[in-house]
């Protein structure tokens, strides 16, 4: 082969075969290690030598067509690379993958229904050997049927029926935390300002915060909770309805950091100070916000990078009991939200 035509020409197994000595079907297995082909040592020693001097590449897919294995792992999300926290996600998922030499194939799809068939249509064209499903926040969701059709693993977000299984945040727990940790503080009137949306993290870290009221034999007091949009303006807003209460509160717990970032504002507009007026739990970590608030912002974090480590983990057993003949356990697991402790409280 001239020199030209290495350089313009991807190098294909003739080419292994050529430079090697052998027959394209001695190069297809020892490059395959089909077992029991007796082939000898040196032969496959020259074979090799010759895959590295040209640089060729096996064809991955034809490759996992026979083994039935791409070591390919689908990601489909809504809108969740388009999101602070996806690098998180979208990291511990790659790194996870790439530790058992898996390739991660990523669709954002930003919520189109018709995009998420589409996607994983096209997954399942190119033999990925699972899917995970993720979405930007908590909540139930509705994959396309075909998702069955492989192994799947849901990230931060569920089915009715249970049937897939998923990994969403212990919302409850993370509630608990932020509202015990400003009890232990010596608060004992407590904001929370919570979502206004309908969704699974509102209820849940809604009851976390009453589990930590009812453990220090506090009442709930509807009063002090108020519910808002999720960004700075909703933040500001529920402070300000929360600090002109007759008897307002001396400690805010906040749904997220940007509702955090809002209450920093109303705060200093009634001239109160941060912890020493009044102190402020967030939830999310979203580090651009919380680390960067003056005071830092004392926070709840959801453990993003942990979640989407934990999916491709789970993901890789579960093909591996295939493989096997074995029949995967259905988990639905929660993972902790750790409290993350700066000066606003």
């Amino acid at each position: 082969m001239s020199e030209q035509t290495s350089k313009n020409k991807r190098p294909s197994m003739k080419d292994v075969a050529e430079l090697a000595g052998v027959s394209r079907t001695t190069v297809s297995f020892v490059i395959n290690k089909v077992p029991d082909s007796n082939i000898p040592p040196e032969t496959q020693e020259r074979v090799w030598t010759a895959v590295e001097e040209l640089g060729y590449r096996p064809n991955v897919l034809a490759q996992g067509l026979r083994s039935q294995q791409t070591r390919t792992i689908g990601f489909i999300s809504d809108e969740i690379a388009t999101t602070p926290h996806a690098g998180r996600i979208i990291q511990g998922a790659q790194d996870q993958a790439w530790q058992h030499n898996n390739l991660i194939l990523l669709v954002n799809t930003g919520g189109d229904q018709n995009m998420k068939k589409a996607a994983v249509d096209m997954m399942l064209d190119r033999q990925v050997d699972g899917l995970v499903y993720a979405t930007m926040y908590h909540r139930e969701v509705h994959p396309p049927e075909m998702v069955h059709q492989v192994p799947t693993v849901l990230l931060d977000c569920f089915v009715a029926d249970r049937s897939l299984p998923s990994i969403i945040p212990d919302e409850v727990n993370g509630g608990r935390q932020a509202t015990e940790f400003l009890l232990q503080k010596g608060h004992r009137r407590i904001g929370f300002i919570n979502d206004i949306d309908p969704i699974p993290a509102r209820y849940g870290r809604l009851q976390g915060y009453q589990q930590a009221l009812a453990a220090y034999a506090i009442s709930f007091d509807e009063e002090l909770t108020v519910y808002q949009e999720t960004d700075p303006a909703g933040g500001y807003d529920g402070a300000m309805a929360l600090m002109k209460l007759s008897n307002p509160p001396t400690a805010l717990f906040c749904f997220n950091d940007r509702m955090a970032m809002g209450a920093y504002d109303a705060l200093r507009k009634l001239n109160l100070s941060i912890p020493d007026d009044v102190a402020i739990v967030g939830f999310d970590n979203q580090e651009l916000i919380s680390a960067n608030l003056h005071p830092g912002l004392t926070t709840v974090a959801l453990p993003h990078y942990e979640m989407g480590q934990w999916a491709v983990k789970k993901l890789l057993q579960i093909i591996d009991d295939d493989e096997n003949g074995q029949e995967s356990e259905v988990v639905q697991h929660m993972i902790d939200c750790p409290l993350v402790c700066r000066d606003s409280a």
